[in-house]
């Protein structure tokens, strides 16, 4: 039988736990083991394999050695083969045609900030996924647990973005962009010189989401208004099950229960001012609440379906994102990462 690639093997592995949200050290398991596999020369993997010698390598384990001794043999990995028959259920047929319509990711996050994997893994998961283009959107320096952004490093993240964009696949794109924080006056957590120079700006409260209902309403509004904001990223801040392990910003997986504010001004604001409500993806999020996201479909809003992912293989969480906009009626026409990338630029620099 002909080979199979061990590290695309062992990568796919990896990308399908991130999906399933599993824990990190069993993901890591096999990334390490894929790095380590791609690092040696072929002839060496090959006896090294027929010699059962893998696992001395470096970050090669006893589970991940026989997936590469089985690819090496031209057979799927069991380890992947019982991964790919229990990946999920179909979306509905409104859910798959809207999850078909996407062109892309505005949310995400790599190990600039608090994501586990370079900007480079994210941005080639993404081309395997179909996108055209990934929102880079790490954390702005106010959330120093995140390993936010300074200016300066920021600055230096557009710089490395534009040389990778060089050397990424024709006709796909990292997009520049921001997580950034939503002050307690409602200010944005970044200078405005570099808030300008993004493609895409998400903004999302992370502090004070108890506060009482004026003071949260007062706070998205003035956000809201910025004209560098784009997307109002994860707008009650709920977290809704305990999470998985699947990256270190979710790893205690606590609920908690969603901000109260005045929604009927925030999305009046939002129509007003052409802002994009994010339906956020991640199955610990799954943030607005449906009640909401009606009110929001209702008043004519616009929307981006986003995963927040912090790990390549959150990149496939758009179909839950996908489901709830079906169910809610979200009119795809609405969804701003449904369109083409030119007018996707042209409705964030056109403010």
């Amino acid at each position: 039988m002909t080979s199979r690639d061990p590290v695309a093997d062992l990568r796919r592995i990896a990308f399908l736990l991130e999906r399933a949200n599993e824990a990190t050290y069993r993901v890591k398991a096999f990334r390490s083991a894929a790095a380590t596999v791609a690092a040696l020369p072929a002839e060496e993997l090959t006896q090294r394999a027929a010699a059962g010698t893998l696992s001395e390598l470096s970050g090669v384990g006893d589970v991940t050695a026989r997936c590469v001794t089985e690819s090496l043999a031209g057979a799927e990995p069991v380890y992947l083969r019982r991964l790919e028959t229990t990946e999920g259920t179909d979306l509905s047929e409104a859910a798959a045609a809207l999850r078909e319509a996407l062109r892309g990711d505005c949310h995400s996050h790599s190990d600039w900030s608090d994501g586990g994997s370079p900007i480079e893994e994210m941005a080639l998961a993404a081309v395997e996924i179909g996108h055209e283009y990934l929102v880079l959107t790490d954390h702005s320096p106010r959330l120093t647990v995140a390993n936010g952004l300074t200016p300066a490093r920021l600055r230096k993240q557009l710089d490395y973005v534009d040389r990778l964009n060089d050397a990424l696949p024709e006709g796909f794109r990292i997009l520049t962009g921001i997580e950034v924080d939503i002050l307690a006056d409602g200010r944005l957590d970044q200078e405005d010189e570099l808030l300008e120079r993004l493609d895409v700006v998400v903004g999302s409260v992370h502090s004070g989401l108890r506060d009482e209902a004026p003071k949260m309403t007062r706070r998205m509004l003035a956000a809201i208004e910025n004209p560098h904001l784009d997307i109002l990223g994860h707008m009650t801040g709920r977290k809704v099950s305990a999470a998985g392990e699947g990256d270190k910003a979710h790893r205690k997986g606590r609920t908690r229960p969603p901000s109260t504010f005045d929604l009927e001004k925030v999305v009046a604001a939002c129509v007003e001012h052409g802002k994009a409500i994010e339906i956020n993806s991640r199955p610990d999020r799954l943030d607005p609440p449906k009640r909401m996201l009606t009110v929001a479909v209702e008043a004519g809003c616009l929307f981006s379906i986003d995963t927040d992912a912090h790990a390549p293989g959150q990149l496939d969480w758009q179909r839950f994102g996908c489901e709830r906009a079906a169910l809610c009626g979200v009119p795809v026409e609405k969804v701003v990462n449904s369109w083409p990338l030119e007018r996707l630029l042209e409705w964030t620099k056109g403010r």
